[in-house]
């Protein structure tokens, strides 16, 4: 398809599917400066469907190379108090909150301190927006936007419009109606999630080559697949692709090891070969044959963030997975294999718990950093309370 076409399809399905924006609502829009010209057709449709007002911040990596070579200590991970005041307008009123992803030069941060680069989050302006999603105060949701960078870390060489054809697949947009083909699989998740939280299992066992990890599951937390909810029931969809159903585990129960099964890129880290031990629901070792330092800043954010937020089961029928390619950005590859995730638990996904006590084994944390466990040597199951093992993936085949 044309640049024109595919730029338009993709900017529909952000503001239909993806936020779906309302009539009257504000849109705030955070991308790179590479990202602009997909952000301007993004403006026109949210305006064309009622937007009140579309805001955009742009973000540039040169500037925090900037600042991990340059500037002093105390300045890494400041949050400017008007960032936080944006963010809390949003919120305030009920806005969407647009995310692009895909970063234009991926290896920018090669050779600089990765344990700078870590401090370099605003933990403030963080911990707001996770607020605002985990307590489903902004309709938001996150899509890729291909660029040449992007493109030369993940083939090579900066064939964009390759990589722009293998988001094509993903997002369904090489389909004749890719709203409709998205409303039907986002059911098809949520029937899928369904079949999981009956079962109500106690917790689910990863195993497989230098893994063997049991993760214990709340009481009446239930499992969600595709679409969220806002607080005041508006339907979206976070991630565009998803392929998951998740959930948010027992923050005390995790025990074992787990070994990342594709390479953890984000933010500028790099980071392969993870392998975490877990004891009592945290991490007791880390080892990784590149950025082992970047993920021990990681953990010593807080107190939550060396314990798991998040447990996703995908299976082969992703639609990334099925692309045989490693992105080098979590939000495809997280789509392609199971994976967990270190940090702030999923606060809506514990909305079905009880009793205090199960609330407090829902992770708190300034951070959220996804990584991939799943894959066809690794073998997933659900554990009954009395101990019996449930098959939920072999060979990477769903079996529930």
């Amino acid at each position: 398809m044309s640049t024109d076409e595919r730029m338009d399809r993709y900017a529909k399905l952000a503001i239909q599917v993806g936020v779906n924006l309302q009539p009257g609502q504000d849109l705030f829009v955070d991308a790179s400066t590479e990202h602009a010209p997909l952000v301007r057709r993004i403006a026109r449709t949210a305006y064309a469907a009622g937007a009140r007002y579309v805001d955009v911040e742009y973000s540039d990596r040169h500037l925090i190379r900037a600042q991990v070579e340059l500037g002093g200590d105390e300045a890494l991970g400041w949050t400017p108090p008007w960032t936080l005041l944006r963010a809390q307008e949003v919120i305030r009123r009920r806005g969407c909150l647009l995310s692009l992803r895909g970063e234009p030069e991926p290896d920018l941060m090669a050779g600089v301190d990765q344990a700078r680069i870590a401090r370099t989050d605003m933990l403030e302006a963080r911990q707001t927006r996770l607020h605002a999603v985990t307590e489903r105060l902004v309709a938001w949701a996150v899509i890729a936007c291909p660029t040449p960078g992007w493109a030369r870390a993940v083939f090579g060489e900066p064939d964009v419009e390759r990589l722009w054809q293998a988001v094509e697949s993903a997002v369904r947009l090489d389909l004749p109606d890719p709203v409709a083909a998205w409303r039907t699989h986002v059911e098809q998740l949520a029937a899928r999630a369904r079949a999981v939280a009956e079962r109500r299992f106690d917790a689910v066992r990863f195993r497989g080559p230098g893994t063997d990890l049991v993760v214990g599951l709340l009481d009446g937390a239930p499992w969600i697949g595709g679409a969220g909810e806002t607080a005041w029931g508006q339907a979206h969809v976070p991630n565009l692709p998803t392929e998951e159903v998740f959930t948010t585990p027992d923050r005390r129960r995790a025990d074992g090891v787990i070994r990342s099964t594709r390479p953890l890129s984000s933010g500028g880290l790099d980071v392969r070969d993870l392998t975490l031990r877990f004891a009592s629901g945290r991490v007791t070792e880390v080892h990784a044959s590149s950025g082992e330092d970047a993920i021990r800043q990681v953990i010593a954010t807080d107190e939550g963030s060396a314990r798991l937020g998040e447990l996703a089961l995908v299976d082969d029928t992703s639609r990334v997975g099925r692309l045989g390619q490693t992105f080098r950005h979590t939000l495809l590859d997280e789509n392609a294999a199971c994976h967990l995730a270190l940090g702030h638990g999923i606060g809506f996904s514990g909305d079905g718990v009880g009793a205090e006590p199960q609330r407090l084994a829902v992770n708190e944390s300034a951070v959220h950093m996804d990584f991939m466990v799943g894959g066809p040597e690794v073998e997933v199951d659900g554990l009954e309370p009395g101990g019996a093992a449930v098959p939920l993936l072999r060979g990477d085949r769903w079996q529930l």
